[in-house]
This record gives structure tokens, sequence and C-alpha cells, in this order.
């Protein structure tokens, strides 16, 4: 199967800090790549040494075939990749229109009326700004901002964090169907019940480093390994 991103041998720092030791990894082209670890395993880390927010030292970084390693973030983006960072990051002064004005806009199947269709929420608030929202609604205007790139590759980081348990289920219930439309996921989760569940692949980082890469559906199904890799659970 086509590799819509690979990444081999990154090592990444904040200073003098080494947070990641030699991360390798692959997410393969319309497939969900779920990338799971505890608390500080370096999960955002490998996400922003992806999308070139902080680069690596070393290790190369393949994106649709191109060499990927050194290039600025805009260019990422600018290949198909969409990312949508942890904490959102919305702009709060500005209605759920306007922020959805805000991403340059790319031809492809995702457009303003059809995000309004993924997310009927976001229509009835398209005037509201963006923080009077709730947490699950700035997650979903998050998400569509990224989608109106019109992406072959998106790229989330704890898209469920701090938000309802219906809400949780209707954000993994869109990156499943993006998979539907074609696009290729790497999602990182805390949440590994949610995510083995909806995951064809998964990784598990500890301490910058992979301790496990396989099936997500044969790792769900073996609850203690999901507890000892993760310290988080496979079941309801």
């Amino acid at each position: 199967m086509t590799a819509a991103l690979t990444a081999d041998g990154l090592h990444t720092y904040y200073g003098k800090s080494h947070i990641l030791h030699g991360v390798s990894l692959e997410v393969a082209e319309g497939r969900i790549t779920a990338l799971l670890g505890r608390n500080g395993a370096g999960k955002t880390t490998t996400l922003r040494t992806l999308v070139g927010l902080t680069p690596a030292r070393q290790g190369r970084v393949t994106i649709f075939g191109a060499d990927t390693t050194r290039w600025p973030t805009f260019q990422i983006a600018a290949s198909g990749v969409g990312y949508v960072p942890e904490g959102r990051r919305i702009f709060a002064n500005l209605s759920v229109e306007e922020n959805l004005k805000v991403p340059l806009e790319r031809g492809g199947p995702w457009t303003i009326a059809r995000i309004y269709a993924l997310f009927p929420r976001l229509a009835e608030r398209k005037f509201s700004r963006g923080r009077l929202l709730s947490g699950g609604e700035q997650e979903m205007l998050s998400i569509a901002r990224a989608l109106l790139l019109n992406p072959r590759l998106l790229i989330l980081d704890e898209p469920s964090q701090g938000l309802a348990p219906l809400i949780v289920r209707e954000v993994f219930r869109v990156v499943s169907q993006m998979r539907d439309e074609g696009i290729s996921v790497l999602l990182v989760e805390q949440n590994a019940r949610m995510s083995l569940e909806i995951a064809d692949y998964a990784y598990v980082l500890d301490d910058g480093g992979i301790v496990y890469s396989g099936d997500a559906g044969a790792l769900a199904a073996d609850e203690s390994r999901v507890r000892a890799l993760t310290g988080a659970s496979a079941e309801q």
C-alpha cells in the first residue's frame, strides 16, 4: 500500500532536551493511523516535526513522495496537509463564518456549504464569535478549517481532549468519515479505546521512541497490552 507520509529515524530537540529518539512511522494512503501514548511521551512533538514547526535535527520526512524534511510549514500545508493542533487555536473574536473564510481556498470538494452539512451545529452558530462556542463546537470548527484546505492528509492532535463523551463520539464519527472520503489520517490521541475502534494501524510512543506498531484491531483486543503501553483502557 502506498504511503501518504513516512518518517524515518527522527531525532528532535527543544534546546538541549532530546525529545524524539529515532521515531519512524508510516501513514498509509486512505487509512487512519493512530499514534497513542501517555502524557509527555512525545506525541505532539512528533506532529510538530512532521509539519515543520519543530524540525528534526536528524531523520527524514517524506509526504506524498517528496522529501519535506526541511520544508517550511506553509509549503507542507500547500502540498495537501491539513493540521488540527491541540488546543483548537481558532480566532476567538471572529464569527464561525469568518473563521471558515480564513484558510486560502484550494480546489476540491470541501466548501463552506459542505462543512455546514457535515457540522449542522456550526451552521446554527455561524454568526457566533469563536469565544462563545463550546469546546465541542470549537473542535468542529478547527477540523472544518483544515478540511477547507481540501487536504489529502489530515493530522489531528488530541481532538477529543476535554470534550463530553457524546461530542467525542461525534468527532470520531467525522474522523472516520474522512477515510471514507479518501483522506489519509494521522490521529494523535490519549483516548485509546475510541482511537483503536476507528484506526486501521496503530503506533505507541513512549519516552520519545516507538514501542509498538501493528494492526489497530489486534491491539484493541489485547486489553492488558493497551494498559501497559498507554496507561489507558481499550474498553468502554
